[in-house]
């Protein structure tokens, strides 16, 4: 398989490891946040709406705090914003758990805390993922990552159903059950806070002082602008449509974790093994695998719309999901490699603008969603709005593979020019 086949842990730095722990720590909390929190909102509104309005509100904090962000890296030391991101998370669910009722000011405002805490934490988290790690060690990173996540988010979701449903008393009163959710939160944070400790055993340098706002960009980033606002659609309310669809059809919590845990395990050790043997080449071949199981289980959700529909989507989301990620974010990566050094821009300028075109995707795909269940119902918008968005995502195809060209071709012109360069100096 080549040198590049046999990466391991060993090619990792320090930090890159302690990185890595640490977000496996976290990934405990994800799964609650991901799942519980949507089921948490439908159980005590019964409103989709309600639910895809709080995703929303999360997609308005997410490239705001993006931008509050880059000014606060050249004051405080990337350690603690990173650390703060995962806190506020813990502080979004507590502030959600507080509230009498779910009302429309509440959501919001739960939202953009939680926007906050996703905001801070995952635009620290891709430049010191850029910052520790070299592309041919990204592919098992992101495996690697993927893996332990997936195997956590196969076990959480179990554990916690079953705590909500059997372990807390009467799991036929609403109030036992909410009770078990506020000590679920507790618990979560807890778990951000030992994160944030185990963090900061690590040394990680913070980006440059630089500008990092611009609004002009060479063409082989617009391209990955395309491919961010089709991967944002998906994130519209991916999230939340399996816990939606599961208290829909199932109205437990504990068929909804059962449900999650389906082909977790099977995906996770695809996950290793993909992110262990791939190779940069085989980006492309693993993202377009990834975009057909999402359009397969969109499809089945809108063909069969039962409980069978659901499994079927559960089963294909939980491959989908992941194999995207361990293709799409070395792709970022890289492309964000070569650009930064020709158009000489500071990495965060980059990691800013792609948050901006996830946002336009997600903003759309929420959207598309709530006006969907507006003027018409939201059965409909669930049946048929995955659908829509499922379909739209194969367009990624086609435009990652036009991406993947251009940058090779870039790479190319720019290794001739320095070479050029460098026998007239001689």
């Amino acid at each position: 398989m080549g040198n590049l086949a046999r990466v391991g842990l060993r090619d990792f730095t320090r930090s890159a490891k302690i990185l890595i722990i640490t977000n496996t720590i976290y990934a405990f909390v994800l799964p609650v946040i991901d799942i519980f929190v949507a089921s948490y909102i439908m159980r005590n509104s019964s409103d989709p709406s309600k639910v895809i309005l709080y995703q929303l509100a999360i997609y308005v904090g997410i490239p705001i705090t993006f931008f509050i962000n880059g000014y606060l890296l050249n004051t405080i030391n990337i350690k603690r914003l990173f650390s703060l991101g995962m806190l506020l998370s813990g502080i979004s669910m507590v502030f959600m758990m507080s509230l009498k009722e779910i009302n429309y000011f509440g959501l919001i405002t739960a939202g953009l805390i939680m926007g906050m805490s996703f905001g801070l934490y995952w635009a620290n988290r891709d430049y010191l993922v850029l910052s520790t790690t070299k592309d041919r060690t990204r592919n098992f990173y992101y495996g690697l990552e993927t893996f332990i996540y997936t195997i956590i988010a196969s076990t959480v979701p179990v554990l916690i159903g079953w705590y909500l449903m059997n372990g807390n008393g009467d799991s036929d009163s609403n109030e036992a059950v909410n009770s078990g959710y506020r000590v679920i939160t507790a618990i979560v944070f807890i778990i951000t806070i030992i994160a944030s400790i185990v963090f900061h055993f690590g040394k990680y340098e913070k980006p440059k002082s630089e500008k990092f706002l611009y609004f002009k960009f060479h063409k082989l980033w617009k391209k990955m602008l395309q491919l961010s606002v089709l991967k944002g659609l998906a994130q519209g309310f991916i999230v939340t449509a399996p816990a939606m669809l599961m208290m829909k059809f199932f109205n437990s919590e504990g068929a909804l974790g059962s449900a999650i845990s389906i082909g977790a395990v099977i995906a996770a050790v695809i996950m290793l093994i993909l992110g262990k043997y791939s190779k940069p080449k085989h980006r492309l071949i693993i993202f377009s695998v990834g975009l057909i199981c999402f359009f397969l289980a969109s499809f089945f959700n809108g063909l069969l719309f039962n409980s069978t529909g659901v499994i079927l989507f559960m089963f294909l989301l939980l491959i989908a999901r992941p194999i995207l990620d361990i293709a799409y974010f070395p792709i970022q990566l890289k492309v964000i490699d070569v650009l930064s050094k020709i158009e000489n821009r500071n990495e965060f300028s980059y990691i800013l603008n792609h948050e901006f075109g996830l946002f336009v995707g997600r903003f759309i795909g929420a959207s598309t969603f709530l006006v969907i269940a507006f003027f018409i119902n939201a059965d409909i918008a669930l049946r048929y709005a995955l659908l829509i968005i499922g379909i739209l995502q194969l367009l990624s195809i086609v435009i990652a593979k036009q991406l993947l060209k251009q940058q090779e071709t870039l790479e190319k012109e720019t290794l001739i020019t320095k070479n050029v360069i460098t026998e007239e100096n001689a």
